[in-house]
C-alpha cells in the first residue's frame, strides 16, 4: 500500500472512529494510519504520521476541530483536512471552511461516498454544497469583483491558479522553482489585494472568476 492514500481520524467518540476505519480498510487505495480522540492530540499525530488526508470531527472537548485546524496552518502541514459532522447548520460548517478545511461530508455518509470524498480532496478539489459555497462567498462578492485581478501580477496569478488546485505553499514553490518564503509573501499579497481572509475564499474566488493552476 505504498500509494495508498494516508488517512488520520480524529474525532471524540470512539463508535464513531471504529464505524469511519471500518468504512475504510476495505478500499485499496486508502490506509488509515491513525486516530486521535480531539483535536490537540490529532495535531501532534498529524505531526508525526503526516497522513495526506485527516478526517475531522468540528465538535470536540478541549481542542475543537477549528482551532485544530488552524493550529495545522500554523505548522504549514500539508495534509488534506475533510470535516466529518453530524451538523448541518452553516454556522458550524463555514468556521472550519475558513480555517483551512477543503471540504465536509455528514457522519451518515455512504462508504463509497466517503471514499470517493477522501479521494476528490487528496487529488485537491474544494468539497462544498452549494449553499455553503454561496455564504463563503458573500463576503467577497462584496469586496472582490472580478476587476481586483487585475491588480495582482503575473507570479501572483499563477499562484492563485495553484491554490485553486488545492497546491500546499510547499508544493507551489516546487512547482514554481521558489522558496517557500517567497510564495508565502505571494500568497499573502494575494489575500490583501483581493480582500480576502484565507486560502479557502482565494481558491473559490479563482474558481469563481476563472483563474486556474
Amino acid at each position: 500500500m505504498a500509494d495508498a492514500i494516508k488517512v488520520l481520524i480524529v474525532d471524540d467518540h470512539q463508535v464513531v472512529r471504529r464505524g469511519l476505519r471500518t468504512f475504510l480498510e476495505v478500499q485499496d487505495d486508502i490506509e488509515v494510519v491513525g486516530e486521535a480522540a480531539d483535536g490537540a492530540e490529532g495535531v501532534d499525530r498529524a505531526e508525526e504520521l503526516r497522513p495526506d488526508v485527516i478526517l475531522m470531527d468540528v465538535k470536540m472537548p478541549g481542542m475543537d476541530g477549528v482551532d485544530a485546524l488552524r493550529r495545522l496552518r500554523e505548522l504549514d502541514n500539508p495534509a488534506r483536512v475533510l470535516i466529518v459532522t453530524s451538523f448541518t447548520e452553516q454556522r458550524t460548517v463555514v468556521p472550519a471552511l475558513r480555517a483551512g478545511a477543503a471540504g465536509y461530508v455528514y457522519k451518515d455518509v455512504d462508504p463509497d461516498a466517503l471514499a470517493g470524498a477522501i479521494r476528490s480532496v487528496h487529488a485537491g478539489h474544494i468539497l462544498l454544497q452549494p449553499e455553503v459555497a454561496d455564504a463563503l462567498l458573500s463576503q467577497e462578492e462584496a469586496n472582490s469583483g472580478p476587476g481586483r485581478a487585475g491588480s495582482l501580477t503575473d507570479r501572483e496569478r499563477e499562484v492563485l491558479g495553484l491554490i485553486a488546485d488545492g497546491r500546499s505553499n510547499r508544493e507551489i514553490a516546487r512547482a514554481l522553482v521558489l522558496s517557500e518564503k517567497t510564495v508565502k509573501t505571494h500568497v499573502s499579497n494575494i489575500l490583501m489585494k483581493l480582500d480576502l481572509s484565507d486560502r479557502t475564499q482565494a481558491a473559490l474566488w479563482a474558481v469563481r472568476h476563472g483563474v486556474t493552476g
